[in-house]
């Protein structure tokens, strides 16, 4: 199977720049796997396609502002970090650029109250640091910080929440699950009371899920290894909706990836914590998830390749087609599709 085979033509207009407002006015693409049918409808109508007892799996992950810029010797040497992975209380793993002025032992200076020393160079060229601050290490980074934005959006957001689901809750992504930016808290409250279930997962997003595919073969494409978590009530809730035949939708392509590596044969979970670096593609057979709930993704990205896989190749992208002649918004701030 062909990278290439999952190419789409994207008018770089199509492109979002910025969030919708408010988040449930984005609109959404209905795609019915069953008949093969699209609506166009906005986020807000999906309550008329959700009924009591569906269950929704969303991911608590939260975003810092994890991109820095600084100076080597506080004078030269400009340097870009973006933070991966805390290790402990002051080591992180970061990719930086340029590489060649952060050989062992370089210092950085961020401003007056953060610096790191590169004390590692690990596989992917990705450095180990150790950072010394004056302070609590999150205000720092809340003062000084970016959001780690993708690099096809173009300017800063001036609200750094709004690059956070309503419902984040555990700081430890480079990126946003951004299937779930399109929800608030009145339209999860309104589906509460509808009889909708929703239930917690825990992925922190990193390279994994947006690390580019080069090879032309997919299957020679290694994911890197993403931390997550599923805890008791999760397994307890999304178990038994798939005794009873009740939907399990999943809002994001993490909270797929999560559910998909905890699941046995006969698609039961069982409480797990751990990395994973599962790669979904055409052929896959899914366990858990009967809807997904999620944006629009890059050509020839893993995404798309999940996407894909739940949907059928030929399908995915006659949808991806329709949506770009109907200039729907693409990417992380764009428009969703929920594929049921």
């Amino acid at each position: 199977m062909k990278k290439s085979d999952f190419f789409y033509n994207l008018p770089d207009e199509l492109i979002a720049q910025y969030p919708a407002e408010p988040r449930d006015s984005s609109r959404m693409l209905v795609y019915n796997r069953q008949d093969r049918t699209i609506e166009h409808k906005h986020f807000y109508d999906i309550e008329s396609y959700l009924k009591s007892g569906d269950v929704l799996v969303i991911n608590n992950t939260k975003v810092l502002p994890v991109r820095l810029y600084g100076n080597k010797d506080k004078t030269s040497g400009k340097i870009e970090f973006l933070l991966l992975k805390r290790l402990d209380l002051k080591k992180w793993e970061v990719v930086l650029k340029p590489g060649r002025i952060a050989k062992v032992g370089s210092k950085f200076h961020f401003g007056d109250k953060l610096s790191a020393t590169v004390l590692d160079i690990i596989d992917g060229g990705m450095r180990i640091v150790e950072f010394e601050y004056d302070g609590v290490f999150e205000d720092i980074l809340y003062s000084i910080g970016e959001m780690p934005l993708p690099h096809y959006i173009k300017q800063q957001i001036t609200n750094k929440d709004r690059y956070n689901t309503v419902y984040a809750e555990y700081t430890g992504s480079a990126a946003a699950p951004t299937a779930g930016l399109h929800f608030t808290q009145e339209l999860m409250s309104k589906l509460k009371n509808k009889g909708v279930i929703f239930t917690e997962v825990l992925l922190h997003v990193g390279l994994g899920t947006f690390r580019p595919v080069k090879e032309d073969d997919i299957l020679n494409h290694k994911m890197h290894k993403e931390y997550f978590e599923i805890g008791k009530d999760a397994v307890e809730i999304v178990n038994k909706a798939k005794k009873d035949g009740r939907r399990v939708i999943a809002v994001g392509t993490t909270s797929v990836r999560v559910l998909e590596s905890c699941a046995d044969k006969n698609g039961l979970l069982k409480e797990s914590t751990g990395e994973t670096d599962i790669f979904i593609y055409p052929g896959y057979n899914f366990k858990v998830v009967d809807g997904l709930i999620t944006n629009f993704h890059l050509p020839e990205s893993t995404l798309i390749m999940l996407v894909s896989a739940f949907m059928g190749r030929e399908e995915a992208l006659n949808m991806y087609s329709v949506a770009v002649n109907e200039k729907y918004r693409f990417f992380s701030f764009g428009d969703s599709t929920f594929i049921i």
